[in-house]
């Protein structure tokens, strides 16, 4: 009689698994102080980094904040997959890993006026944060909870550019004649 296969440890697929949705992904949401807070992200190096404040997506009290939880979700279905615990640390301008943590976020950063001066306004008015995994996860496949999680929009100071286009000729909707 053979033995069964012996099967990677638990740690090893939460790690494959979160290590993927990070890589598919480019939203997330992180959950600390009570609130849920979308993010747009890098993976790099084996953690999720973050720049937010000054013109970039605003993350109140990140760098005071020690761990958070990150919610995943599918890229193909847009169902949440997974929660994981992440510790937080700060990536300043002195720092070995600002360089390419930058470049990275640099190149995936949609919009930017200016791709050369992103980095130097990011190191004076922006935080970049690092959130390494732990291991430890909240909810996963086949354990995730029932709460639908709905919240209201937090109010933005984003407005439309410019102004609306007009439009000229409205259809009225009109339901095909059956006879």
């Amino acid at each position: 009689m053979t033995e069964p296969a012996s099967r990677p440890p638990a740690s090893a697929l939460t790690d494959a698994l979160t290590a993927e949705l990070a890589k598919k992904t480019g939203v997330c949401w992180l959950r600390y102080g009570g609130t849920n807070h979308p993010v747009w992200h890098v993976w790099l190096d084996d953690a999720v980094y973050v720049v937010s404040g000054g013109e970039e997506q605003p993350l109140p009290g990140i760098r005071s904040v020690e761990r958070v939880e990150v919610v995943m979700r599918s890229k193909e279905t847009g169902q949440r997959l997974v929660t994981w615990v992440g510790s937080v640390s700060t990536v300043t301008p002195d720092d070995e890993r600002w360089e390419p943590v930058t470049t990275a976020l640099v190149a995936d950063r949609l919009n930017l006026d200016d791709l050369s001066t992103a980095a130097a306004k990011w190191a004076e008015s922006s935080v970049v944060t690092e959130i390494r995994p732990t291991s430890e996860l909240v909810e996963a496949p086949g354990r995730l909870s029932d709460d639908a999680h709905l919240a209201p929009p937090k109010p933005t100071p984003a407005i439309t550019r410019g102004i609306l286009p007009k439009v000229l000729h409205r259809r009225k909707k009109r339901r095909p004649k059956l006879s």
